[in-house]
């Protein structure tokens, strides 16, 4: 399965992640959507600046190694200092992230705040 586009994602996703998806993506677009693109990679949606900020990840989709719900992850977790410790660390060393089973879960505040913290970081790699 090759997904190009936000609309094609949608259509393959069960309900709940199609909704969670949504929830994700409109709290980074409307915390950092200026200072980010966003695509399509991997079949999931994917911000980037100067380099990668965050991802989207639904369970349906495969090779996510996510079990059950969507993946919020941060491409360089490890650099955010996190304070509220609402990120997992997991096998990766760079990758830090969330996975959200019901849209109840997510803590907007706490997502928000990292999400600014991503961006200046991202910023910071500019040339």
């Amino acid at each position: 399965m090759k997904i190009q586009s936000l609309l094609e994602l949608m259509d393959v996703l069960p309900h709940n992640e199609s909704v969670i998806v949504d929830v994700l993506r409109g709290i980074v677009i409307d915390t950092i959507g200026d200072e980010s693109k966003e695509k399509i990679s991997y079949n999931v949606p994917y911000f980037y600046g100067h380099k990668g900020i965050c991802i989207i990840w639904p369970s349906s989709i495969p090779r996510g190694g996510v079990e059950e719900g969507v993946l919020f992850g941060f491409w360089y977790g490890n650099l955010l200092s996190d304070k509220d410790n609402y990120l997992k660390k997991g096998n990766n060393k760079k990758v830090y992230y969330r996975i959200f089973k019901d849209v109840d879960e997510i803590d907007e505040i706490k997502l928000r705040r990292l999400l600014i913290e991503a961006i200046k970081l991202d910023k910071s790699w500019k040339n």
